[in-house]
């Protein structure tokens, strides 16, 4: 086995050293350059199973990271942006009568961001969508539909599902 920091080949035990916290498999040279790491050993199917258990001090409970997850852009955003965006956003700022420069300093922006967004090179991010929304009065967002919603638009005929919602309607 290699020496995750050096490279060296480990002769004898490797030594479980957190490093800026990274777990490092390391040699005996290595291991002064962070904290021994004191982990129980598992072998078979259980330790491939479970993940080993983190011990913390007694009386403090240790943060649940794992619980939540990092949110994406996708989290924030309330529908998918129009595909003529660019000529949505040229046409209502000409109609204004305001030059790209005038629009960036109204919004606090950079005016190379509003020529790269007109041009199509650039899609906005929610930030800007809204203030260039709101400055603008327009609208970049297609609101997405609903799964059911589609459902129901191409349906000639009710189904069973909503026969029970008419008749709990009824009473």
């Amino acid at each position: 086995m290699q020496c995750e920091m050096c490279g060296e080949t480990i002769r004898g035990a490797p030594k479980l050293v957190r490093v800026e916290g990274a777990e490092l498999q390391v040699c005996s040279k290595c291991e002064k350059f962070g904290t021994e790491v004191q982990q129980v050993r598992r072998t078979g199917p259980a330790a491939i199973r479970s993940a080993p258990q983190k011990q913390g001090r007694p009386g403090t409970a240790a943060p649940a990271a794992s619980a939540y997850r990092k949110r994406d852009l996708f989290d924030y955003m309330e529908g998918e942006i129009v595909d003529d965006y660019a000529v949505r956003i040229r046409h209502a700022r000409e109609e204004k009568g305001l030059s790209q420069k005038d629009l960036a300093m109204q919004l606090k922006e950079k005016e190379h961001l509003i020529k790269k967004i007109e041009n199509s090179e650039l899609v906005p991010e929610e930030g800007v969508r809204k203030k260039l929304e709101k400055a603008l009065s327009i609208r970049l967002v297609d609101a997405m539909e609903s799964d059911a919603e589609k459902k129901t638009q191409n349906r000639l005929t009710p189904t069973l599902g909503d026969l029970t919602i008419i008749r709990k309607a009824k009473k």
